[in-house]
C-alpha cells in the first residue's frame, strides 16, 4: 500500500510487537495492515476536523477488536504492551496527519482492549 505521507509512510507501525516473540507476527501483521488502512483512508477523505478523524480512528478500533480471537487462537493477546503500542500509533497517525491535539482516548474510544 502506498502512502503519500512520507512520515506515515516510513513508520515501523507496531514495532515493539514484532520484537517480542510473545505476539505473533502473522496476526501483527493484520494489525500493521489496519493502521496502514486508516492512513489511506485519512488521505483519501481528508478530515476537516476531529470529529471527522475520530470517525475513522473509530472504524479501525473495531477491526482491532476483532483481532482479539486471532491473538487468542495464536496463544497470545491484547494485553498492556499491545494495548499501549497500539494507542501510541494511533497517535502517531493523528500527529502525521495534522492533529497533534487528538485526545489518544478517543481515538480508540470503542476498543475493547
Amino acid at each position: 500500500m502506498r502512502l503519500d505521507n512520507a512520515r506515515a509512510a516510513g513508520h515501523p507501525f507496531l514495532r515493539e510487537l514484532y520484537q517480542d516473540g510473545y505476539y505473533p507476527d502473522q496476526v501483527v501483521d493484520r494489525g500493521r495492515d489496519i493502521l496502514l488502512r486508516l492512513c489511506a483512508r485519512i488521505e483519501a477523505e481528508r478530515p476537516a476536523d476531529l470529529p471527522a478523524l475520530y470517525a475513522l480512528t473509530h472504524a479501525a478500533t473495531e477491526e482491532f477488536n476483532d483481532l482479539e480471537a486471532a491473538f487468542e487462537e495464536a496463544g497470545s493477546e491484547i494485553e498492556t504492551v499491545a494495548r499501549e503500542a497500539m494507542a501510541e500509533d494511533f497517535a502517531f497517525v493523528a500527529g502525521a496527519y495534522g492533529f497533534p491535539d487528538a485526545d489518544v482516548e478517543e481515538l480508540i474510544a470503542p476498543r475493547e482492549w
